[in-house]
């Protein structure tokens, strides 16, 4: 009988390190593996200093974990991760009682911690993965005035901005400050009855995220399961475009509802929505439909209407590939200037408001949220 990851961990608990604790409980166990009779992990130290200080420990840890019954070899890697210089982890502070800022308790964009397949996020009834298969088609404005929308129709809605290297969701929904924290607990923020955590909130504006793929899966994990989100019925995580690090991530690390796919009409748009679907499909997330975002343009001085990436080309693709097609929005310049100030169209009133409305309605009683 091979040796189970439970009986891997509770020996490495066994091993102390310097200042208190053990390797478990410093969280210092990265990438543990079983195959058979070989157990695989790395123990991630700070520096070289940390490093000559837990070589007793990982001498321990190879001794305890060879003598159990079924292991043949063990292989231990200590190393440090390398974070470019200008990149260091974003960190929550809060606040202490006199204005004064106490130091920082919570750094955001670590190494995910270990845990047995997706899990479900404290109090949030649904999760809808927000995806597009390329950038430039509106997925992200579609985001913000589809939660304003479902909150207008009495939701209780949260924003999850996932596009960490690009994050734009505090400009659309006009969310300035910064988030606190109480313990290791995040206090997001709310706008437009809409509650909020991005990355964004932890920089400054403009300033670039340089992480690997493990700190971004780590900081995803975190954002999910550190944020105090309350009661919801459902949570719309933004994606960043592509199939990359963050959606898979997302999908092993929570229990997704279901994926939503934004695209234009026009097919270079539509071969990359093929592969984000294609995406969703391996890793087992239901597509629960596709929005055909800019669909048209209707001229405010004379009327006329136009299609400046074509017309109904998302909708033949989900009757295609025989999935809900959710709805059109239309282009309008109002949607950009909305955006810019931080007042999401489907805050107000005319057409495009009234097509988020009808999109929300139709989630809602699809059961979708």
């Amino acid at each position: 009988m091979a040796t189970s990851r439970e009986r891997v961990l509770e020996e490495l608990a066994k091993v102390a390190v310097p200042g208190g604790g053990n390797l478990v409980s410093a969280d210092l166990v990265r990438a543990l593996a079983i195959e058979g009779g070989v157990i695989r992990f790395v123990i991630e130290v700070a520096d070289a200093a940390q490093a000559r200080a837990l070589a007793s420990a990982e001498a321990e840890a190879q001794r305890l974990l060879t003598a159990l019954p079924e292991v043949e070899r063990v292989q231990i890697v200590m190393t440090a991760p390398a974070a470019p210089r200008g990149s260091a982890p974003p960190q929550v502070k809060a606040q202490s009682g006199a204005g004064r800022e106490a130091p920082p308790n919570l750094t955001i964009g670590r190494h995910p911690t270990p845990q047995d397949g997706p899990a479900s996020v404290a109090g949030v009834a649904r999760i809808l993965a927000i995806g597009s298969g390329k950038g430039g088609v509106g997925k992200s404005t579609v985001t913000s005035n589809l939660a304003v929308a479902l909150a207008r129709a009495g939701r209780k809605v949260g924003i999850l901005d996932a596009d960490i290297y690009g994050p734009s969701q505090p400009r659309m929904l006009g969310v300035t400050g910064k988030p606190t924290s109480e313990g290791d607990v995040i206090q997001p923020l709310h706008a437009h009855g809409v509650t909020v955590m991005s990355l964004g909130l932890l920089m400054k504006e403009g300033e670039a995220v340089v992480w690997r793929g493990p700190m971004l899966m780590g900081a995803l994990q975190q954002m999910l399961t550190q944020v105090n989100w309350g009661q919801l019925d459902v949570l719309l995580v933004d994606l960043p475009p592509g199939t990359g690090d963050v959606q898979l991530s997302l999908c092993q690390k929570a229990k997704v509802t279901g994926a939503i796919i934004v695209s234009t009409p026009q097919d270079v748009a539509l071969i990359d929505a093929r592969r984000a679907i294609d995406m969703f499909n391996k890793l087992k997330t239901p597509v629960l439909g596709l929005i055909e975002n800019m669909s048209t343009y209707v001229c405010p001085n004379c009327g006329h209407e136009a299609h400046l990436f074509g017309h109904g080309g998302v909708a033949t693709e989900a009757r295609q590939l025989d999935l809900p097609f959710l709805g059109e929005i239309p282009l309008q310049l109002e949607v950009r200037l909305a955006g810019d100030a931080g007042v999401p169209v489907a805050a107000g009133e005319g057409a495009v408001a009234d097509a988020y409305a009808r999109l929300a309605e139709r989630l809602i009683g699809g059961g979708m949220a």
